[in-house]
């Protein structure tokens, strides 16, 4: 009877506001409910453990890779979700990511940006295990493009592909630069929302000052906006 209501209770309060604590765990597991709402980002690795027709509990605003969309699907995972925790404090809130390529990169980028005094979520990866740069830079471009974050920075080995990758989600003008007049100019000219970087092409140093650079840069006057509503017009010609 006790267990019963329970159930009940979790199954009332389940995507509401409420932020479960750790405490709670062991009767979300008991109803059924696989709780992952700790996590920025859904991987496959993430759904693969799961049995069909599981339910999993997830935040608002978290990013689900395309492979884990997939996967969810083929499962009938039931996807359940945590209100948004609201932003707070002066300082934005930073995006960041990086592959295998440019995790070293994004480790150093992670202790500047909290030298800079910026709030930061971390989407992975977190090891030096081969992944795929576009589910990482995919899930930054979304962060920024759903206003889960202000701004986003994208590490892989060269920056190239993460920034094609992040140029596919509407709203979001991704940047590599590789020396601080890249940087400046693709914020003030081009309202760069992303900035992608080369861990294997620049060193740490040139990294700090291009950061600092597009960081500090505000986006330009209205002439420089006329050209970019055209980008974001163009951008409009092609969603479906």
């Amino acid at each position: 009877m006790v267990r019963q209501l329970v159930r009940e209770a979790l199954d009332a309060q389940i995507g509401g506001a409420a932020v479960q604590t750790s405490s709670d765990s062991s009767a979300l597991e008991t109803s059924g409910v696989v709780d992952e709402s700790v996590k920025d980002i859904i991987t496959e690795a993430d759904v693969r453990q799961l049995a069909v027709g599981a339910k999993l509990l997830i935040r608002e605003d978290a990013i689900i890779t395309p492979s884990a969309r997939d996967l969810i699907a083929e499962r009938s995972v039931e996807i359940r979700y945590r209100a948004r925790r609201s932003a707070t404090g002066k300082h934005r809130i930073i995006a960041i990511g990086s592959d295998h390529g440019g995790l070293e990169m994004k480790e150093r980028l992670r202790q500047f940006l909290d030298e800079l005094g910026y709030n930061h979520r971390d989407f992975g990866t977190f090891s030096n295990d081969a992944v795929d740069y576009p589910d990482f830079a995919h899930a930054v471009a979304r962060a920024v493009a759903d206003g889960a974050c202000d701004l986003g920075i994208i590490v892989d080995g060269a920056g190239i592909g993460s920034c094609m990758t992040a140029n596919k989600v509407p709203g979001v003008r991704a940047a590599m630069c590789y020396d601080e007049a890249t940087a400046r100019n693709s914020r003030e000219h081009n309202y760069a929302n992303v900035l992608t970087l080369g861990g294997r092409l620049i060193s740490n140093e040139k990294m700090r000052e291009i950061v600092a650079a597009w960081l500090s840069t505000p986006e330009g006057e209205a002439r420089h906006g006329k050209r970019v509503a055209k980008i974001m017009a163009i951008e409009k010609q092609y969603l479906r």
